[in-house]
């Protein structure tokens, strides 16, 4: 079994797709004068998530009953599951780093969320090595999507309750000042620079991975939205319809719709959704690469056991997500596909970087834009694709040797 892992781990770390991400990764280490179009990425981004979802929806129009009624049970179980993560990551940054209360909230509620960009990775590294997972997989990402935007909205409610200022201090944190009322939104970032010199640049690079304009939001929407309560129209509309959990529903709901009607798109010479997929790929781990390099500054001013944390949690999330998995599997009686239990790990260890900081730019406009995805996109991400994926294949098949169904 050890060949085996050192095998898988050494062809995954030479696939094109990670040497994709390796060059993107060295461009900003060397000061490549290299900017990535926007336009680009978001064309990107709406590509893949569209793909993902249009396969998944005529994949989820195939089901017989039997693995349909799978299939849910599946996304109850993961919803729940990315819930009790958020939870969980809250209370080990409270209990080991010195993030502020609002920072490690905002932390745990893109922990509490998945990756789409590890998900598609994953899904290019077990297609190419034609490892089987189930087709619903892609309705997952979807679904474990929202939990931790939820968690991270809850956390922050009870927060403010407790007395939080308008720029996320609690009462006993130094600069606490009980009569600032409201964090400064978005779109007044650039006339408050002499308060916070970096917080229109890192709001504008994280709209561009959001895929939404770099304009914030009005000051009388942040109002609004922080009276109203934790769960208010603006925040829901924002939790539900922010652009990547849409696209990725839409491609969905065409799919499955479509295939009812007796239209299947994606066939394996399809030459948009399945030839082109892999290369588009290769180009978004590109950027990615980039971006992850240039976040890995930002992880300083929270210290070692921050960065600690982003690389250990995966591990701890995405062996949970086996073990629940294949718990799921004992009680149905049906073993699942290898490749069902990696992407269920990766949608469990991975953390957010489009829904959960759209989410935060407008309903937590007090914690910092910068440290969340500075963790999720330089340590997390990276070691998700590089040398996680390999490792939850080893964790996935000893725990399905070692207690078989069936």
């Amino acid at each position: 079994m050890l060949h085996e892992f050192l095998d898988n781990f050494l062809h995954n770390l030479f696939k094109p797709l990670l040497l994709f991400f390796y060059a993107g990764f060295l461009i900003p280490l060397f000061k490549v004068k290299l900017e990535f179009p926007k336009a680009v990425y978001q064309g990107l981004t709406i590509y893949l998530l569209l793909a993902i979802g249009w396969h998944g929806g005529e994949e989820l129009a195939g089901l017989e009953p039997a693995m349909l009624k799978q299939a849910i049970g599946f996304m109850v179980i993961g919803f729940i599951t990315n819930g009790v993560i958020g939870i969980v990551a809250y209370q080990i940054l409270r209990g080991t780093t010195r993030l502020r209360k609002v920072d490690a909230a905002t932390v745990a509620g893109f922990y509490g969320s998945d990756s789409a960009g590890t998900f598609v990775t994953a899904m290019g590294v077990i297609t190419a090595a034609k490892i089987a997972y189930a087709p619903y997989m892609p309705v997952m990402l979807a679904i474990m999507e929202i939990p931790g935007c939820l968690v991270a909205l809850y956390i922050v409610s009870q927060l403010r309750r407790e007395g939080m200022d308008g720029a996320g201090n609690m009462p006993g944190d130094p600069g606490y000042n009980p009569l600032l009322k409201r964090a400064v939104p978005a779109s007044e970032h650039s006339d408050h620079s002499e308060k916070s010199p970096d917080r229109g640049a890192a709001d504008r690079q994280e709209a561009m991975l959001a895929l939404e304009a770099e304009a914030g939001l009005p000051e009388s929407e942040i109002a609004a939205a922080k009276q109203a309560g934790w769960l208010n129209k603006e925040t829901l509309h924002e939790v539900f319809m922010n652009p990547g959990i849409f696209l990725l529903f839409a491609g969905i709901a065409i799919g499955f719709i479509g295939r009812l009607q007796g239209a299947k798109v994606t066939d394996t010479d399809d030459p948009l959704f399945v030839t082109l997929f892999h290369g588009m790929l290769c180009i978004f781990l590109l950027e990615m690469g980039i971006t992850a390099c240039s976040k890995l500054k930002d992880l300083g001013a929270a210290g070692w056991q921050f960065v600690a944390f982003a690389l250990i949690a995966p591990n701890i999330f995405a062996t949970s997500g086996i073990l629940i998995a294949h718990g799921y599997s004992m009680f149905l009686g049906e073993p699942f596909a290898i490749g069902t239990y990696l992407l269920f790990a990766v949608l469990c260890g991975a953390a957010s970087y489009i829904a959960v900081p759209a989410v935060q730019r407008l309903a937590i406009p007090e914690a910092s834009p910068t440290l969340p995805l500075a963790a999720s996109l330089g340590c997390t991400f990276s070691y998700n694709v590089t040398i996680g994926i390999p490792v939850y294949i080893l964790i996935a098949t000893i725990v399905t040797r070692s207690f078989p169904v069936g």
